[in-house]
């Protein structure tokens, strides 16, 4: 029975994809690449719903028709299958609550995605954290990607430096900054650092960055006597 995207879908996929030939799935799968899948599971993800009411038609085994849907069930349930293979391929990935395939990160340090941030402003701290933990998850994410997130984080430990200044000792707090400072992050200088192997330099900042501001928020919490 046609839905919202009426009986067309392929001509839909092509508007929303800009691609051909990705649907019917089953006779199309075998020629996916790894960006084809990636795209219709989020392409389903985004319109797939949970049917509640409908009717059984009988005559020539033709099934269940239904009227009613609800999408946010469904696309959990859609959501939990695919996150049950996901994770196994490559170095890991998963579909978020918003719809999009993220890299899953490294065992360990991938529960920093979605801990609790522990601080009041969310347009300063928490949203910005959020951004750049998107930012460099993205599947395709560039390294430009992901030199901006780690410099969106670092950016985060700036804004929070003063408070910082109260946790840590004076040496600790000035290398956090000059990791970033040296190795061509926030700043574009002739003495910068800049022959290194940015795909792993930019990995192990960007986690050691992330790891700090929580770090530093639950210090900060503990000196201010909440924790």
């Amino acid at each position: 029975m046609p839905g919202d995207l009426g009986a067309d879908i392929d001509l839909q996929i092509q508007l929303a994809l800009w691609k051909s030939d990705l649907w019917p799935i089953v006779e199309n799968a075998p020629k996916y690449s790894e960006d084809d899948i990636f795209d219709m599971l989020e392409f389903l993800y985004d319109h797939i719903s949970l049917p509640t009411e409908g009717s059984y038609h009988q005559f020539s085994n033709c099934g269940w028709h239904y009227h009613k849907f609800d999408r946010p069930p469904g696309q959990a349930e859609f959501r939990a299958a695919v996150n049950t293979f996901l994770p196994a391929y490559a170095d890991g990935y998963e579909l978020s609550a918003q719809g999009e395939i993220l890299s899953k990160g490294p065992d360990g340090l991938s529960l920093l995605f979605g801990a609790t941030i522990p601080h009041p402003d969310d347009d300063n701290i928490v949203a910005r954290v959020r951004a750049a933990e998107r930012k460099y998850r993205l599947r395709g994410s560039t390294l430009d990607d992901r030199r901006d997130a780690v410099r969106d984080l670092a950016d985060v430990l700036e804004f929070l430096r003063p408070q910082v200044k109260q946790v840590l000792t004076r040496r600790d707090e000035s290398d956090i900054f000059e990791l970033a400072n040296r190795f061509g992050i926030r700043h574009h200088k002739e003495d910068q650092a800049t022959d290194y192997d940015k795909d792993i330099w930019y990995s192990w900042a960007f986690y050691c960055y992330l790891a700090t501001i929580h770090a530093s928020l639950r210090l900060i919490e503990r000196r201010q006597g909440k924790l």
